[in-house]
Parts: C-alpha cells; sequence; structure tokens
C-alpha cells in the first residue's frame, strides 16, 4: 500500500472526536481523493503533514520542540518524506530525528487534525493565497527515563508539565492525547502501537506506571 493509499484509508476510517474534527476530516479526506500528490510538500496550496505528542511514561509531561522559524513550542513533526509508507510511521520517523529517542511507541490512530497557514512553507502563491499544512496528529509514549537530545531538526527540545503549555493552541491536542493514553493505559484502545523499526504491540502491553 502506498502513503497516499495508507493515509486516505487512515482518515476514512478514523472517527473524530467532535463536529469540528468531523469537518476537518471530511476536508483532508477530500483533499486526498482529489490530489494524488496530497501529501508532498510541493503540493499547492495545502498538503498533508505528519506530527506526533510524545507524552513521557507516566502521562505528566509532553516533550515539545522550539520551532526554529514560528519561534513557537510545537509538537515535533513535519512533511512527510518518499520513504514513509504509513502516516503514523512518517509522524514516528520526525519525533524519534527531532528528539533522538530511541524506542518510541506511536498509536497508529490519529489523535487530533490541525489545518494552519503556513507562510514559510513556500508561499504565499502567486494568486495570494497561502500554503496550509493538513496536520494529522498521533500520540506516541516516550520510554521511562527517555533522555531527549537537540538534533540539527531542533532549536530545542524540553519537557513541559501538561498543566503548563508555552503554548495555548497546544491544550486540545494535549488534552485529546491525554484522554487516548488513559484508554491505553488501562487497555480499552482498539490500537496497537507500532516503534521505529515497524513491529507492532497491543497498548494493553505497555509497561504499568
Amino acid at each position: 500500500m502506498s502513503l497516499h493509499a495508507d493515509a486516505l484509508a487512515l482518515l476514512t476510517g478514523w472517527t473524530a472526536p467532535g463536529p469540528a474534527q468531523e469537518a476537518l476530516r471530511e476536508r483532508y479526506v477530500a483533499h486526498l481523493r482529489a490530489r494524488p500528490d496530497g501529501l508532498e510538500r510541493s503540493c499547492r496550496p495545502d498538503h498533508v503533514t505528519a506530527s506526533t505528542l510524545v507524552v513521557d511514561a507516566a502521562g505528566e509531561r509532553v516533550l515539545l520542540t522550539l520551532h526554529a522559524k514560528a519561534r513557537e513550542w510545537f509538537q515535533l513533526g513535519g512533511h512527510c518524506e518518499p520513504g514513509d509508507t504509513t502516516l503514523a510511521g512518517a509522524a514516528l520517523r520526525e519525533a524519534t530525528e527531532e528528539s533522538g529517542i530511541a524506542g518510541l511507541l506511536v498509536d497508529p490512530q490519529p489523535v487530533h487534525l490541525s489545518e494552519h497557514a503556513v507562510p514559510f512553507c513556500g508561499g504565499p502563491l502567486a494568486d495570494g493565497r497561502p500554503v496550509h499544512h493538513l496536520d494529522v496528529r498521533f500520540l506516541a509514549v516516550a520510554p521511562a527515563e527517555a533522555a531527549y537530545a537537540v538534533s540539527e531538526e531542533s532549536v530545542d527540545v524540553r519537557w513541559w508539565p501538561v498543566d503548563d503549555l508555552p503554548n495555548p493552541e497546544l491544550a486540545e491536542l494535549v488534552a485529546l492525547g491525554l484522554d487516548r493514553w488513559a484508554l491505553d493505559r488501562l487497555g480499552q484502545s482498539t490500537s496497537s502501537c507500532i516503534d521505529a523499526g515497524g513491529s507492532t504491540r497491543a497498548a494493553a502491553d505497555q509497561p504499568s506506571r
């Protein structure tokens, strides 16, 4: 299955957590059906991206990166690359590259969608339309006492308490991510996590707190 086919199937079957997210889900699906290149950064004015909210093993902190161009704290993530075969895999690759953490486990079901204008992503177009990222956001759990590194992919990387976020725009994503984290810990999620090697394990098999 191609990355495009994986993303389309994933978003077609995803149950959105509310009307606003459902409207975005429909928007993304329509975009992918209309654009075979819809995940490539050259697709204008919009393209799908993948990002990851990394939560610590206790569910008390999230790992954020200081974006070089926006100069704001965000979850880890970015553009899909030619070697990516799944959207969750692209999100995991980006999170691993930007954090330096080995052993991240990502839930293959999205937790949140966000459409936002990105003025520094080769836009605006000649007709004035801005370039938009159609971001698909996943949840990943870091191993206990995981050590992170500030790679060339990041300006800074830091753990932030879930109740003291540096960017209020992340509040909805973090709330939804923690809801999914709790379900996974209780073994109530139907998803299986995947690691950087592409292997899967049941969410309920993650170590308990």
